[in-house]
């Protein structure tokens, strides 16, 4: 049985009459009426009982009516679906993204994509570090990831979409409670609050303390940046942090301009032989962080 033949044979046991449906199908009626008997022979079983003046379905007909438009419905779907994913308008992305994406630059992502693709499915992993995202890269885990540069793999793209400085975070009350700019040598004495060794950002907040002629005290490392901050609101030590990190307002935590600030780079990686049209519909949304329309509320 041919999607043609079926066809067929839904208009002509709807409209119940083969001038009819030879009219609905745009055919003329002798080779409808030729393709409903060559239907009916392939089966062994009638499926209309016909008169001068009207057509009936038998009980066989009925059945072939009713799984019938359920099959060329999803056959329909179907392709629309297939259309859809192909055009890159649908389908599921798994994103991974750094602990310092989570409150300045997702929020505003995940808001323009349910606008701009809502057919799009975002499965988000969140508090990634850098080397968990590549390997999730290249291990088929992740289409895409939020991360700080460098990227290490050569089997990934990545394309820089964001810029921000860093600031301190200190204990409210603390010494270092006051406004205006800290320099990085007034940060000597204190204890520190850090993200894990192979972190970016652990690498930024010990290269400014060396630029600035100390070695930093770790006195706790935190596995992700909501714990970062909770160390710092309970008095444990201060957090160079990137700016956007400044969206949690957090009860003990004060965030204070650094002197000079070097700036971290956020990046969106992707496989390089990826070519999905979905994948690249959302790099090119990620783009769009550049103008900060993404974060825009």
């Amino acid at each position: 049985m041919e999607l043609r033949q079926l066809n067929y044979f839904i208009a002509v046991a709807e409209e119940r009459h083969f001038g009819r449906a030879a009219k609905r199908l745009h055919m003329a009626q002798p080779p409808l009426s030729q393709q409903i008997r060559q239907l009916e022979e392939q089966l062994g079983v009638r499926l209309l009982d016909r008169t001068t003046r009207r057509v009936d379905l038998t009980a066989a007909g009925q059945v072939l009516l009713d799984r019938g438009r359920r099959i060329v419905g999803e056959i329909e779907a179907l392709e629309a679906d297939v259309h859809q994913v192909g055009q890159g308008t649908t389908g599921v992305l798994r994103v991974g993204f750094c602990g310092s994406a989570t409150y300045g630059t997702m929020p505003g992502l995940v808001r323009r994509a349910a606008g701009v693709l809502p057919g799009l499915s975002l499965a988000l992993q969140g508090e990634m570090l850098g080397p968990a995202m590549e390997e999730g890269l290249r291990g088929h885990t992740l289409d895409a990831a939020l991360l700080r540069p460098p990227v290490a793999s050569p089997d990934l793209e990545h394309r820089v979409v964001a810029r921000e400085p860093l600031v301190v975070a200190v204990p409210s009350g603390g010494a270092l409670d006051a406004d205006g700019p800290v320099a990085a040598h007034e940060l000597q004495y204190q204890d520190f609050v850090a993200c894990p060794p192979d972190s970016v950002l652990y690498r930024a907040g010990t290269d400014l303390c060396r630029r600035a002629g100390f070695q930093p005290r770790i006195a706790r490392v935190a596995g992700g940046t909501s714990a970062l901050l909770s160390f710092v609101a309970a008095g444990g030590g201060v957090a160079v942090v990137p700016a956007g990190l400044r969206a949690v307002q957090l009860a003990g935590v004060v965030y204070r301009e650094l002197e000079h600030a070097p700036e971290l780079e956020l990046a969106v990686a992707w496989r390089r032989e990826d070519r999905s049209a979905l994948l690249h519909r959302f790099l090119d949304l990620v783009a769009d962080l550049r103008s900060g329309s993404a974060a825009a509320p």
